[in-house]
């Protein structure tokens, strides 16, 4: 299939992608990878007016590390990411969700806030975003506005970004614990194929082998990707046994209200559900003793 006629303009700057979006509203797209956006066209399940491609705005593409965060701009291809070994030490959770994107030509197109803004709840850098709690900071023509991952993501395949606004950058936050870690997991047909439920988690430990920090999420189980903050809350001051680790993966997976379809009822992707949170949990968990 071919897409429907649509106009093209390619934005040399932020300011001018802003401004493109700010004269042609709803009717128009913003592309920046286009993994998603381009096949959708494809089959015509989205038909913009208007193209605007941000694939040549310098200024969206950088990793920069900061004490206490990582700023990755929304432009910046995923395989960027994936391949920086100092962006993993601050923020592993990062690749480990990555190499579960698609393929590698699809990491090596596909960029970080494109995937964000898609906002696909069985998605993998949605779900991470999710679980670390990280800010994207939104431009538009009348300024910038910072929205957390639980704001942003409002239903499926919908954000909070208003049709002006461009995703300028993420702000990933990086745990200073030293003994830190993370996992993230999921089931699909084949991989690189969309998942049926994904888990992903990170958990902090003091020396004495007890819970300082935790947070986890499941993607696929819902019309956004979950994170479990009061639950979490629940393993801190623990030694993370393995039925305190499973509770609250049971606990997680009751709040979910997965669809079912051709692949997985949501009766399985509920258990799955638990199942993955429990896992992810428990290879995070070994991860952190380990440092």
């Amino acid at each position: 299939m071919k897409a429907a006629p649509f106009e093209y303009a390619r934005a040399a700057s932020i300011a001018e992608a802003c401004d493109l979006l700010a004269r042609h509203g709803d009717s128009a797209k913003l592309l920046a990878g286009g993994q998603s956006l381009v096949p959708m066209m494809a089959m015509r399940l989205v038909r913009p007016a208007f193209l605007v491609d941000i694939n040549e705005i310098a200024a969206l593409k950088f990793v920069r590390r900061e004490k206490d965060a990582a700023r990755i701009g929304a432009c910046t291809r995923q395989c960027v990411v994936e391949r920086d070994e100092a962006l993993t030490e601050r923020v592993p959770l990062l690749r480990q969700a990555l190499k579960w994107v698609g393929h590698i030509q699809t990491r090596n197109r596909g960029t970080v806030g494109g995937s964000l803004a898609h906002a696909d709840p069985s998605a993998e850098l949605p779900l991470a975003a999710q679980v670390l709690g990280a800010k994207m900071a939104l431009r538009s023509a009348k300024g910038t506005r910072v929205l957390d991952a639980e704001k942003f993501f409002s239903g499926p395949m919908t954000t909070a970004m208003r049709p002006d606004e461009c995703l300028e950058e993420i702000h990933w936050p990086a745990w200073s614990w030293r003994h830190t870690g993370s996992a993230f997991t999921e089931i699909s047909v084949r991989h690189g194929d969309f998942a049926m439920v994904a888990a992903a988690a990170q958990i902090a430990i003091d020396g004495d082998g007890r819970c300082v920090r935790a947070a986890f999420g499941l993607g696929g189980a819902g019309g956004t990707p979950l994170a479990f903050p009061k639950i979490a809350a629940r393993l801190v001051g623990t030694r993370l046994d393995d039925a305190v680790v499973n509770d609250a993966a049971h606990a997680a997976a009751t709040e979910t209200e997965p669809g079912g379809d051709l692949h997985a009822s949501a009766e399985y992707r509920r258990h799955l559900a638990g199942v993955l949170a429990a896992r992810a949990l428990r290879e995070a968990r070994e991860r952190a003793r380990s440092m």
